[in-house]
């Protein structure tokens, strides 16, 4: 359960606390990490549909959904998307983007990123809520978006593609995943989806996973590895792309 409750202190704000990981812990918390994505999400689905209950008009619901979502992790994963934008945007060798992805503040790519981004979950979200569905299948909906993108960790960081850089996240847990683990767990996700959405659930997690090839490949080709804030970026990426599928009405 070390691996878990790393899980847990690394990818929200609860205050779990854990020791200084080894290798094999840090391996076990990446595994985890759908888990924790889905519980973060059937949280932020739940507050979607508490919010459309009361009468709040769906925008403003879907907004304040995600804006829950950064909270309770720290805004990390949108970090990760706005440093990776910005990092691909830039000109020049490998050393220049992982500089610019090191630097504090947010970039034109990174900022253009954020918004597209929490403007299309934001609006996903709203035609979750507005839409024809249950409040069961809502949830469960937005907590398969958010398992899903949690679900590529395991293949930004699958064997052979090494950290781009020493030290932080990405240095730990560079290289600790068999690709069967991801691909494992985007089969039963792609059943869990078939079970709340039908066609619809296994094609948001099919596209998401597809996303998060590219831009695994792209990212490793550009930077000459993987980095924490790629892991952020599959996540977004990932999650936004099942919200549309799951919030297209059929």
């Amino acid at each position: 359960m070390s691996s878990l409750a790393l899980a847990l202190s690394w990818l929200t704000v609860l205050p779990v606390r854990t020791g200084a990981p080894d290798a094999r812990t840090a391996a076990g918390a990446i595994r985890w990490a759908p888990v924790v994505g889905g519980l973060l999400g059937a949280a932020a689905g739940g507050a979607l549909v508490g919010l459309a209950a009361l009468g709040v008009p769906p925008a403003v619901a879907g907004l304040l959904a995600v804006g829950l979502l950064a909270l309770a992790t720290r805004g990390m994963h949108l970090d990760g998307l706005a440093d990776t934008a910005d990092g691909l945007g830039c000109y020049g060798p490998p050393e220049r983007a992982l500089a610019v992805m090191r630097d504090g503040g947010a970039g034109p790519f990174g900022v253009v990123a954020l918004l597209v981004v929490v403007g299309v979950q934001a609006a996903a979200l709203a035609a979750l809520a507005a839409g024809p569905w249950s409040a069961p299948a809502v949830i469960g909906s937005v907590a398969l978006a958010c398992a899903a993108g949690r679900a590529g960790f395991g293949w930004v960081c699958r064997r052979g593609v090494p950290a781009a850089r020493p030290g932080g996240l990405g240095a730990t847990v560079a290289g600790s995943q068999p690709p069967w683990v991801p691909g494992l767990w985007w089969t039963a996700l792609a059943g869990a989806g078939f079970a709340v959405a039908g066609a619809r659930g296994v094609v948001a997690v099919a596209l998401g996973a597809a996303l998060v090839a590219l831009l695994s490949w792209h990212t490793a080709r550009r930077f000459g590895g993987m980095t924490g804030d790629v892991l952020g970026a599959a996540g977004e990426l990932a999650a936004t792309a099942a919200l549309v599928v799951l919030s297209t009405v059929p």
